[in-house]
């Protein structure tokens, strides 16, 4: 993803610090507001030379040509090179691959969700989706983390750094999107969830509360009152109020304003999961406890601490109180989420965005403007989903995260009015450009295939075409790609491969994984150039190779006429070698005389005749071997005639008519013994 520019110190131990995410994401959304980065490719001066290109599915090939910008041509030495340039360099970063492999189960597990589960059960299923998703996010960070540790030099330190802060705003936002569009928490819960969420990505105040409790003297320490602070900004009373106690214990002055307040704290009333109080209740009981802090603070009861006076203001709500604490709240929904719960823990999610608007206006106060990671969260707040896919999809360099969320908001029936006026609704065109990304990588695409599947309108188009880039450099590749493609009657794309690995294995002359990748194509015109191959092979060593799968052919030589008369010819060997001499002969006949025999080679199949000519045992009847004589002079009737022979022509026409002379004798002899056989038999 992009915005690497500004990096946390790698041994660092925040992974999730808000502001750090908030700046690292905003700094990688800066160029989106000017020109495009210009991409220098080493070796190419584009002041010189024109450069020619060509558009790729997920990278492009860019190369100098031969034209210059001068008017005269000059021949210049130019750049040799094919550049390849890709637009996502994600699927190639190795703990990213790890986020795309896992989600990718979670992915088709929700793609499983039965129907029939309904209401509840329904609900909380897809709210253990989500959770699986952002689990799997952070399991990315911490891995990242670690790697940014251990990082030798600072550039590679730096990249994993802000690699961890693009992730933790990735999780902000899903974590919101969980908690506003999934579980839908209603007035009093929803307050509650929003505590959790800014607690669980505000994490500095848990490295900041184990070195003043590890000190000597806590209530000491330096951060002791920046501690207390942050724990009553972040609703986490219990807390303030055990280190509230470590200083009354410390400091008798001021024991009897920390049991005031403490008691404040422990007083607060708060809506619990397991409480059954209506939310009328609840706010009756508030407006009694806030009554009680304002009256307190009226009545000057911390006015000798301005540390407890300042804690008592913020849990009044008191803006400016809050506004105070910039640095600690460090970003606007900090402060949104303190303020709703010490002026409005009952908020309505319908108010909810009144409420973000005024508190991000309120923190930047003019001095700044909004931010990209900004306007996303208020389009959550504002609950416009459309919104905040749209920006989280220029924010980010790749589809993974827009096309997950999406799907998981489409199962929750979120998006269903939603269509694109190209063919295809949101959930389907963010997942086949997600698709197509990994489709890119040379071992990602397998997962590619998945989302492919579950895109109703246009997934199986993508897929036929994307599978058909596939490079394939291994067999063990091409027969995934194969199988993938055979799973999905794929026909068109099944027979392509097979062709392509055919003409690799006749390239490398393996005939027979070539005859076998043709047969499986059901290529006619390839198997016919294979079996020649096969045939040639004969004619030159006198053998057959690949015997097992010549001898089992069965019905697939049917294929082609030259693949039949292969297996055929074959077959003809195997009777000859069996002495069925008669059999054989039979066969020898009719592969000549049904035109299945190519007429180059009928030189051969009539040499292999001489042997059974000259068997003591009459095989050829009379009839056959006029067949086999007509076959002789149609061969020779029909030899081209040469120009000047030169001395291989000479050679080669010698044992040519040293053949044909044999083949007349033996075919005479033959001639007569079977007219004499059968005359005497008739006879008889």
């Amino acid at each position: 993803m992009r915005g690497r520019s500004t990096a946390a110190p790698a041994g660092s131990r925040d992974i999730c610090g808000p502001e750090r995410s908030r700046r690292l994401w905003c700094g990688a959304m800066e160029e989106l507001d000017g020109e495009p980065t210009v991409t220098l490719i080493p070796g190419v001066n584009s002041q010189k030379k024109q450069m020619c290109f060509d558009w790729g599915p997920g990278e492009m090939l860019v190369c100098e040509t031969s034209f210059n910008k001068k008017e005269k041509s000059e021949m210049v030495p130019g750049c040799p090179y094919i550049h390849i340039i890709r637009k996502d360099i994600d699927v190639y970063c190795k703990i990213l691959r790890k986020l795309f492999n896992e989600s990718h189960g979670i992915f088709v597990g929700l793609q499983r969700i039965e129907e029939e589960f309904t209401g509840k059960s329904r609900k909380a299923q897809l709210v253990r989706v989500s959770k699986n998703y952002r689990s799997v996010i952070r399991a990315c960070m911490e891995e990242m983390h670690q790697l940014a540790i251990a990082a030798k030099d600072p550039a590679s330190g730096g990249q994993f750094s802000s690699q961890i802060s693009i992730l933790s705003a990735m999780e902000l936002i899903w974590n919101l999107c969980e908690i506003l569009f999934i579980e839908v928490a209603p007035a009093g819960p929803l307050l509650l969830h929003l505590l959790d969420w800014v607690r669980l990505h505000v994490c500095e105040v848990d490295s900041l509360s184990a070195d003043v409790l590890g000190s000597e003297n806590p209530s000491k320490h330096q951060d002791f009152w920046k501690l207390v602070t942050i724990l009553v900004l972040q609703g986490r009373l219990d807390e303030a109020r055990q280190m509230l106690s470590k200083e009354a214990d410390a400091s008798p002055t001021s024991a009897g304003m920390c049991r005031v307040l403490g008691d404040l704290m422990r007083t607060m009333p708060v809506l619990s999961p397991g409480n059954t109080q209506t939310l009328t209740e609840l706010e009756l009981k508030w407006q009694h406890w806030h009554e009680e802090c304002e009256r307190h603070l009226q009545d000057g009861t911390f006015a000798s601490s301005p540390h407890l006076e300042s804690l008592c203001k913020i849990m009044l709500g008191d803006e400016a109180a809050l506004l105070e604490q910039k640095e600690l709240l460090s970003n606007w929904y900090h402060f949104l989420v303190t303020r709703l719960l010490y002026s409005c823990p009952t908020v309505k999610p319908m108010d909810l965005h009144c409420y973000a608007q005024s508190s991000l206006d309120l923190f930047l106060g003019g001095e700044s403007s909004a931010e990209p990671l900004d306007n996303i969260l208020l389009a959550a707040f504002e609950f416009d989903i459309h919104q905040v896919i749209k920006e989280c999809s220029i924010a980010l360099s790749n589809w993974w995260f827009v096309a997950h969320l999406t799907d998981l908001l489409d199962h929750c029936k979120l998006l269903q009015s939603h269509n694109l006026y190209f063919g295809s609704n949101m959930r389907e065109f963010l997942l086949l450009e997600y698709a197509s990304g990994l489709f890119a990588h040379h071992s990602l695409w397998q997962l590619g295939v998945d989302y492919f599947d579950h895109c109703p309108e246009l997934g199986r188009v993508s897929l036929e075409l994307h599978i058909e880039r596939i490079p394939l450099s291994t067999e063990q590749k091409a027969l995934k790609v194969l199988r993938v493609c055979e799973q999905r009657q794929m026909t068109e794309q099944v027979r392509s491969i097979c062709k392509i690995l055919a003409m690799k294995a006749v390239r490398n002359n393996r005939l027979g994984s070539a005859l076998s990748w043709s047969i499986r194509a059901k290529d006619a015109a390839f198997a016919t150039l294979v079996s020649d191959r096969f045939l040639r092979d004969y004619c030159e060593r006198g053998c057959f190779s690949d015997l097992d799968l010549i001898d089992n052919l069965g019905p697939a030589m049917m294929l082609s006429d030259r693949l039949t008369f292969l297996g055929k010819y074959r077959e003809f060997h195997r009777l000859y070698g069996e002495k069925r001499f008669v059999d054989a002969a039979s066969l020898l006949l009719s592969l000549m005389t049904s035109q299945i025999a190519p007429r180059s080679f009928w030189m051969t199949l009539l040499t292999d005749a001489l042997p059974l000519l000259e068997q003591k045992q009459v095989i050829f009847s009379a009839e056959q071997t006029y067949e086999l004589m007509r076959c002789l002079e149609d061969l020779i009737s029909e030899r081209p005639a040469h120009g000047e022979p030169d001395a291989q022509q000479l050679q080669d026409d010698d044992i040519e008519t040293t053949k044909v002379e044999m083949l007349r004798i033996g075919l005479a002899r033959n001639l007569a013994r079977s007219i004499i056989k059968e005359g005497s038999l008739d006879g008889s």
